[in-house]
């Protein structure tokens, strides 16, 4: 599989925004040769692992980002070549996810969910669905994240807000097609979770670098308002109650579901939740027992709350007579139900909070001071032995710390500006994949966002997948979200489900 290994020199990068001043070490850069199979091709391709110091206001280096990048061999026109810039969310996570369990050349092994107990096996496997048959792929791990470091005596502040983020993400992007070769080539942006937003920033604040198209998994809409939260979760609280058989399936499917659940919310429930205290009690009854039918909770309950249903009460509620709690991430993951839960930082699909000592006390769960920086071994194995990269330290999957501190601006209108941009150029495209099972990013309240935004219809891919927050969990899955992805980058019709 692999024909040969080798280091490189470093590419120096000089460039506004990139550190200009000498380092004791210049910027680690390793490359190894490959030979994998996707798609049905037998695909000669280099991986890259790249270390780019960013500068402070003063031009002194202040971060190092590295850069995981896969490129296939023997393109003779690069113009025409694809390549697409990939990161997850958190804000505080690694690119890991997108990069070792969904779209690289390797991914770790499959699992049902993303909490499976005792989590995946450490090895990783080639991945015969990954598109880089077709686009080259530069997976980003921004500062704090991954192998990536604010240098010592640095203040990581100003990287923890989504602007500073965005000009981090952007300027590692200028700085990877300049050093490459590649400002001819076709350009896409791909971004998970919070990445939705790092991506529609980076559009906002890049006039000077445009993208023929934008991916969107999982999106993290800030839906706004006294209805509207409560009514882009009661399809994700349908498919919920549906996969944990609390509700009548009624020989549905669970996009049968979820659609039923879709059209309730956007009518009825929608117009019972703008009336409020002028419903009549008749018919709040009636929307409850309406509702109860859907999600599986009790009318009591619903009514108690005036039909607005928290996450917390359908988590805690949903498998109550089971003595169990469901997840955030994953609505299919359940653990057992106990006090002091808060919900979503003890999310059961999370898969990385530590757990009580058997026999311990119930209390809080802990800080996000007190979790830290998580790390994946397995990831940091591959990319400093597979990969060749001289690392030290531990590969930082997810890191509570920055996301604790992170600065939110006010949720500017990234997703308003990113549907300006496609409004302003019709040849750009926008693809966006939702899980049934994800309440955490709930696939109505991207669907939402995007339709308040004027997203235009002609230019818009979606994907519902029955999946979690990580749309590509499991074999099915997975081989649907990578065949999506590579024929909206070929500009071919989507896979069907």
């Amino acid at each position: 599989m692999h024909a040969m290994r080798r280091l490189i020199p470093a590419i120096s990068i000089l460039a506004a925004g990139f550190a200009t001043k000498a380092l004791a070490d210049p910027p680690r850069v390793a490359a190894t040769h490959h030979v994998g199979h996707f798609n049905g091709e037998t695909v000669p391709y280099t991986a890259t692992v790249e270390e780019t110091f960013l500068a402070d206001a003063k031009g002194a280096p202040a971060a190092s980002v590295i850069t995981i990048a896969y490129t296939r061999e023997g393109v003779s026109d690069l113009a025409h070549r694809p390549v697409m810039f990939l990161f997850n969310g958190g804000p505080g996570a690694s690119s890991s996810p997108l990069h070792t369990q969904a779209l690289g050349p390797m991914i770790r092994g499959e699992r049902r969910s993303m909490a499976e107990p005792g989590g995946p096996p450490e090895g990783l496997h080639e991945n015969p669905t990954s598109p880089l048959d077709a686009v080259d792929m530069v997976f980003i791990d921004p500062v704090a994240t991954g192998f990536s470091r604010i240098l010592p005596g640095v203040d990581p502040k100003p990287y923890y807000t989504i602007t500073g983020d965005a000009l981090e993400v952007k300027q590692v992007i200028q700085g990877w097609l300049k050093a490459h070769h590649r400002e001819a080539s076709p350009r896409y942006l791909a971004g998970e979770s919070y990445g939705t937003n790092r991506a529609a920033a980076i559009v906002r604040l890049s006039n000077d670098l445009p993208f023929d198209g934008v991916l969107l998994i999982a999106v993290a809409a800030n839906v706004p308002g006294n209805e509207m939260p409560y009514v882009t979760a009661l399809p994700t609280m349908a498919a919920g109650a549906w996969y944990h058989q609390k509700i009548d399936r009624a020989g549905r499917s669970v996009a049968q579901t979820f659609d039923e659940a879709l059209n309730f919310a956007r009518t009825e429930y929608v117009t019972a939740l703008i009336k409020g205290g002028s419903l009549p009690p008749a018919d709040k009854h009636r929307i409850a027992v309406h509702m109860s039918a859907l999600i599986g909770l009790p009318v009591e309950l619903i009514e108690k709350d005036d039909l607005r249903v928290s996450r917390n009460d359908y988590m805690f509620n949903l498998l109550k007579d089971k003595g169990l709690r469901t997840g955030l991430l994953d609505v299919t993951v359940t653990a057992p139900l106990e006090p002091g839960q808060e919900g979503a930082f003890d999310d059961p699909a999370l898969g990385v909070v530590p757990k009580r000592a058997p026999g311990a006390p119930a209390g809080p769960p802990p800080t996000p001071a007190q979790v830290g920086a998580v790390p994946s071994p397995a990831v940091g194995a591959y990319i400093t032995k597979e990969l060749q990269f001289p690392a030290t330290g531990d590969y930082i999957g997810v890191n509570f710390l920055a996301n604790s501190l992170w600065n939110y601006e006010g949720h500017p209108k990234d997703f308003e500006a990113l549907a300006a941009t496609l409004r302003a150029n019709p040849a750009m495209r926008l693809f966006w994949a939702g899980g049934y099972y994800d309440l955490t990013t709930p696939a109505y309240g991207a669907r939402y966002t995007f339709d308040q935004a004027g997203v235009p219809a002609a230019q818009f891919t979606a994907n519902y997948f029955p999946g979690p927050h990580g749309v590509y969990a499991g074999e099915a899955n997975l081989k649907r979200f990578d065949a999506a992805v590579r024929a909206f980058v070929l500009h071919l019709p989507a896979p069907n489900p």
